[in-house]
């Protein structure tokens, strides 16, 4: 069987990164690992192969059952789910619950981030030294993001933000909602399995995501017009649970430090943004899809149109007791210095 080449980057770079193999004497763990993409997904091809290293490092010690496509709760639920001991690990998009993680929520800013290979290994360094305090019910793993996403439409083409008034969005996450809701759309809540669904029935109009996905999930069947831009990423959070963490060896524990760290980030990211990158091209292929680019001033305007959210977004960040110019320019130097600002 010929497996795809973010197959191979994903099983390749399992070994790069495995840690020290932990003593062989520590007890048997089993962990239950839950995420809500497919089965099909790079992501979780990455996560295999993380799963396959820690178990490696640990001499056998530490196997991780992985649960793909919402098996175990919904995509919403993830934070939750791991917090209170449903799944030890899980995979969480904080944009799924707004205000709730104000902090990491800069990541959904609009025009932040070029690329997220680089960039998710900057989210990851940035944000570790803000998680324990913003996710302190779970043990933080490591953070990510997906490769820039744009909107897409069903039956309308969109050039200008003004050109979002009246239309039914699914956004990607709470920043963007924020956004659209600026610019006189009705916000449809989904996770990105649901999407297809959503805009077969009319209850959305629009959605935004990136390019790859819209293959994956089918998005592309029910969709014509496309702008072709990167506007926004959505940052990926993988937890465990603290009382499962608490309670590994000291050996075990430096396993999974070991495997929840920037450079883990940057290889679960790789395969990923490979996928949606490449998912541009497909589209612009298909016929019936218009793929189309945004001019210097009709681009101007989008930027222009989100300015009203980084207010919101620091007014959140004040109230939670942060000092958010702080924070977004500690943001904008970790990109800088990982060569992935916009």
């Amino acid at each position: 069987m010929k497996f795809p080449s973010w197959c191979v980057t994903a099983a390749l770079a399992a070994g790069l990164f495995s840690a020290s193999p932990a003593p062989a004497q520590d007890k048997p763990v089993q962990l239950r690992f839950s995420h809500w993409v497919p089965a099909t997904h790079p992501m979780h091809v990455a996560a295999v192969a993380w799963a396959e290293s820690i178990e490696k490092a640990s001499n056998g010690t530490i196997k991780i059952s992985i649960f793909p496509a919402q098996q175990l709760g919904k995509a919403f639920d993830h934070y939750n789910m791991a917090r209170d001991a449903i799944v030890d690990v899980s995979h969480v998009n904080p944009g799924y619950e707004p205000g709730r993680f104000p902090i990491v929520a800069a990541v959904e800013l609009p025009f932040l981030f070029s690329n997220s290979k680089e960039g998710s290994a900057a989210l990851d360094a940035w944000y570790r030294r803000y998680a324990s305090s913003e996710m302190k019910d779970v043990h933080y793993c490591l953070a990510f993001a997906h490769d820039p996403g744009t909107f897409h439409f069903t039956k309308k083409k969109v050039l200008l933000p003004t050109d979002m008034s009246g239309l039914k969005v699914r956004p990607p996450n709470a920043v963007i909602a924020r956004w659209m809701r600026l610019l006189g759309a009705t916000n449809v809540q989904a996770a990105a399995p649901e999407i297809r669904d959503v805009l077969e029935k009319g209850v959305a109009e629009a959605a935004g995501s990136p390019w790859g996905s819209m293959q994956l999930f089918g998005i592309d069947r029910v969709t014509k017009y496309h702008i072709d831009a990167p506007l926004y990423v959505s940052e990926q959070v993988w937890v465990l649970n603290k009382d499962k963490y608490g309670a590994l060896s000291a050996a075990q524990k430096k396993v999974i430090d070991d495997h929840c760290s920037s450079e883990w980030s940057l290889k679960i990211a790789a395969p990923w943004a490979e996928f949606e990158s490449g998912g541009r091209e497909k589209i612009k292929a298909l016929a019936g899809h218009e793929v189309y680019p945004l001019t210097a001033e009709q681009l101007a305007a989008w930027r222009k149109s989100a300015e009203p959210i980084a207010a919101d977004w620091e007014d959140t960040v004040r109230k939670a007791g942060h000092d958010p110019k702080a924070i977004f320019d500690d943001l904008r130097r970790t990109l800088a210095t990982y060569k992935a600002g916009y």
